[in-house]
């Protein structure tokens, strides 16, 4: 996966499409404050360093009047899908793991709630079920709307974001029918699709003539989250263009 921060504008449509196709559940406001929320992608606000003329390092002299364009940047956070991912070896059950894709999975009736992986995950995007919220949030005939290719989580389980591993595994089948590989753009994500201005590539990282092979290979721009930790990160962040001033 690559995500342009050049390009993103923070709507969240990502986020709600997310929600919807991985039935993930509401947990409601008292819950998001005592962070319990279970979004499997968040939406990271950073303010720039007043690369804009004035921007957020110009302070305004009077009370009325405005400080000036801020350099505002947003970026999707989720699961990197690492390849040494620091969340698996610390899991005493093996619920989470790596797959044959190279996707970091987990096998729900497995886990056992230690939370060790939510404590070895630097990026803190796994999520734990505190209550049974299929049942609470999901009351009949209401369950009836969650997406039948996804298991829905019960209390005590573990969950993140699985890179919408139910369309990889329906694109794979109906390639192996008609006896061919996968073809480039046959398969995207749900947070890919719905987003509006095109930030988020999804693809074959092995395939070097798919889209997200080179987007993510654009100089300069392309760097990896806390790369510093030596995780190998499957996704591709690519900075923000620098721009002039703006007039106007």
């Amino acid at each position: 996966m690559a995500v342009d921060i050049d390009k993103c504008t923070g709507c969240s449509a990502c986020v709600v499409a997310c929600y919807v196709e991985n039935n993930i559940p509401i947990v409601g406001e008292a819950e998001v404050r005592r962070g319990r929320h279970m979004a499997w992608l968040r939406i990271e606000r950073w303010i720039g360093d007043g690369t804009l003329e004035g921007g957020a390092d110009r302070q305004p002299i009077f009370p009325d009047e405005p400080a000036g364009p801020v350099d505002v940047r947003h970026s999707a956070m989720l699961c990197q899908h690492c390849g040494a991912a620091p969340c698996e070896p610390v899991c005493p059950v093996i619920a989470t793991y790596h797959n044959d894709d190279g996707l970091n999975g987990m096998i729900y009736n497995r886990c056992i709630g230690t939370r060790y992986c939510a404590n070895n995950c630097p990026w803190k995007v796994r999520k734990f079920n505190w209550y049974d919220y299929a049942l609470e949030r999901w009351p009949e005939p209401m369950h009836l709307m969650a997406n039948p290719d996804v298991t829905v989580r019960g209390q005590g389980v573990m969950e993140k974001c699985t890179f919408c591993v139910q369309r990889i595994a329906a694109a794979n089948q109906v390639a192996k029918d008609e006896k061919r590989p996968i073809r480039d753009g046959e398969v995207t994500s749900a947070c890919a699709q719905s987003c509006a201005t095109g930030a988020i590539t999804f693809g074959n990282l092995k395939d070097t003539t798919s889209a997200v092979v080179k987007v993510g290979n654009a100089p300069v721009r392309g760097y990896h989250s806390l790369h510093e930790l030596n995780t190998r990160p499957a996704i591709t962040y690519l900075a923000k263009v620098k721009r002039g001033s703006v007039e106007g």
